[in-house]
């Protein structure tokens, strides 16, 4: 793993696009640990050596902390509401470099103070550790990925991601010791985005674990015809569309027919039911 020290420049950017009900982002790193297969944020790597490279090199964005505090005192007084920020979009914010640089911790001591409306993306158990501090946030989301109800399936595209079943522990372990009331606004989201492929023996245990959660988030898995910045699709990721052949010749179907189960969610326990861009908003 290539770790590289940075001095940024700005932390906090202006939200476009898929995440455009937020003010900013905000990227601790550069680069992501996980480097998973179908990940659209290899696009954005600053070389072609380094796209090619995804998931073997990591930036961290050392004065993070320092940084943040500069730019909130300016920004924030352009504001007469809480800034909204998503964090992060092309990253992971708690992947495995986080547990010793601490980072995303120091990000969240910083924003702490000013309150913003904060999304916190991920699939990384490490979340839990700042339990502390993100019981101290008054309008907080916690979205954590999981885009396949299948562990040999996450294997293939997600080979150095946490197992599925950790990060269904970690859900439980946030709704439990992370209470909402009418003070501290606490919301959870299942994102299965991309949905990656399910074999049909997992999906009903799956889903029995999904009620705990206020929102769940699908997307169909990006066009591997599309070849805008963006949504591009790795070259690894197609290929592994055509082991799971037997999903994807069908994908339209399959993704149809998991949603209306996830319905019955919403019917019974009264869990949202979002598709694509929509499901990423705060409220």
């Amino acid at each position: 793993m290539q770790v590289t020290i940075n001095q940024a420049k700005s932390l906090l950017n202006k939200a476009t696009g898929f995440i455009q009900d937020y003010d900013f982002t905000l990227n601790p790193y550069r680069g992501c640990q996980f480097g998973c297969d179908y990940c659209y944020a290899s696009a954005f790597s600053p070389n072609a050596q380094l796209k090619a490279n995804w998931g073997d090199w990591v930036m961290v964005k050392e004065n993070s902390a320092e940084l943040l505090v500069n730019e909130l005192e300016r920004i924030s007084k352009k504001y007469d509401r809480p800034i909204r920020i998503y964090m992060s979009s092309v990253t992971d914010p708690y992947q495995p470099i986080e547990k010793k640089a601490q980072i995303t911790r120091k990000i969240l001591q910083v924003l702490i103070k000013y309150q913003p409306v904060l999304v916190l993306q991920t699939r990384s158990p490490m979340v839990v550790r700042d339990i502390d501090l993100l019981r101290q946030f008054h309008n907080l989301r916690i979205n954590i990925s999981i885009p396949t109800a299948s562990e040999r399936v996450r294997k293939d595209f997600e080979s150095r991601s946490p197992s599925v079943k950790a990060r269904l522990q970690t859900v439980e372990k946030l709704r439990h010791q992370l209470p909402s009331d009418d003070d501290y606004k606490i919301k959870f989201a299942i994102t299965m985005t991309p949905l990656l492929p399910s074999y049909d023996e997992d999906l009903a245990k799956f889903i029995e674990q999904l009620v705990t959660v206020d929102r769940i988030v699908i997307q169909p898995f990006h066009s591997s015809q599309n070849q805008s910045l963006k949504a591009s699709t790795p070259a690894k990721a197609v290929e592994l569309k055509r082991k799971y052949e037997w999903w994807y010749q069908n994908e339209n179907e399959n993704y149809r027919n998991l949603l209306n189960r996830l319905e019955l969610i919403k019917q019974y326990y009264g869990v949202e039911i979002f598709e694509g861009r929509e499901g990423f908003g705060y409220d």
